[in-house]
C-alpha cells in the first residue's frame, strides 16, 4: 500500500544528443525526397520538350536503337545500249499461267530426292506491227479517187514479260537429300528456270488467243482516222505474208 501512495515518477530524462541525431536523419529523408521529386519534375519536363521537338521534325527518331537498317551499295545505272522504234503497239494481252515443276529420281522415294515449284506467273505480251520494214511500194496513193492502199507486215507478238508483283511461288516442296544438299550449295538458277517456263507458256498461250487479229483491226481502225483526216475517203489495209 505504500508503494502506491507514493507520488508518481518523473520521465526518465531525454539524451539532446540523440534527439538531435535523429531530427538531422529525418530532415535529412526530407531534404533527399524533395530533390528526387525535383529531379522527376525536370525530367518529365525534358521528356515533354523531347516529344514536342520530335513532333515538329526537329530532333530525329530515338525509337528502337536496335531497329533493322538497310544499306543501298548499289551501282549507278549505266546505259548499255539504244534504239529507234517504228513499231505500232495495236494490242496487248494479260495472262496467267500455274507451273507445277517437279524433279525426281526413278526407284527412289520421294521423301528423299523431290524437288517441286507450283508458281503463279502473271504476264502481258504484245501484239504490234513494225512500220519499219514496209517497202517502197507499200503505199500506193490515188489522188483522183482519194484512195490509199497499204500493204503490211503481219503483226508481230513479244515475248511475255513477267508481272513480278502479281507472280508468286505457292509452294516449293524438297526432299530430304534436296534439302542437306541445298544447306551447302544453293541453286541460282532454279528461280530462273520457273520464270522462263512460265514466259515461255504465256507466249505460247498468246499466239493461240487472237491477239494477232485484234493488232490488225485495230491497226486498221487507226490508218482509217489518220487518212481521213487528210481528206482520202478510202483505206484499204493488206497485209503481207510472215
Amino acid at each position: 500500500m505504500a508503494d502506491v501512495e507514493e507520488t508518481t515518477k518523473e520521465f526518465p530524462p531525454v539524451d539532446a544528443a540523440k534527439s538531435h541525431d535523429q531530427e538531422t536523419v529525418v530532415e535529412r529523408r526530407r531534404g533527399g525526397l524533395r530533390v528526387l521529386a525535383f529531379m522527376g519534375i525536370v525530367f518529365a519536363v525534358l521528356v515533354g520538350l523531347c516529344f514536342g521537338m520530335r513532333a515538329l521534325n526537329v530532333l530525329p527518331s530515338f525509337d528502337n536503337p536496335f531497329d533493322d537498317q538497310e544499306t543501298d551499295r548499289s551501282q549507278p545505272v549505266l546505259l548499255q545500249s539504244m534504239r529507234d522504234l517504228s513499231r505500232y503497239v495495236a494490242a496487248d494481252g494479260t495472262f496467267q499461267v500455274i507451273v507445277d515443276l517437279q524433279q525426281n529420281k526413278e526407284n527412289i522415294p520421294d521423301f528423299l530426292v523431290n524437288q517441286r515449284t507450283l508458281f503463279v506467273g502473271s504476264g502481258s505480251v504484245e501484239a504490234y506491227v513494225d512500220f519499219g520494214s514496209l517497202a517502197d511500194q507499200a503505199l500506193a496513193v490515188d489522188e483522183a479517187n482519194k484512195s490509199v492502199k497499204i500493204t503490211l507486215p503481219p503483226p508481230e507478238l513479244s515475248q511475255a514479260a513477267l508481272d513480278m508483283q502479281r507472280s508468286y511461288v505457292v509452294t516449293e516442296e524438297r526432299g530430304l537429300l534436296n534439302r542437306i544438299g541445298d544447306a551447302f550449295k544453293e541453286d541460282p538458277n532454279k528461280q530462273q528456270r520457273v520464270y522462263q517456263e512460265a514466259q515461255k507458256r504465256i507466249t505460247e498461250a498468246a499466239r493461240g488467243s487472237g491477239l494477232d487479229q485484234r493488232a490488225r483491226d485495230n491497226t486498221q481502225k487507226m490508218l482509217e482516222s489518220l487518212f481521213a483526216r487528210l481528206g482520202y475517203t478510202s483505206v484499204t489495209v493488206a497485209y503481207g505474208n510472215p
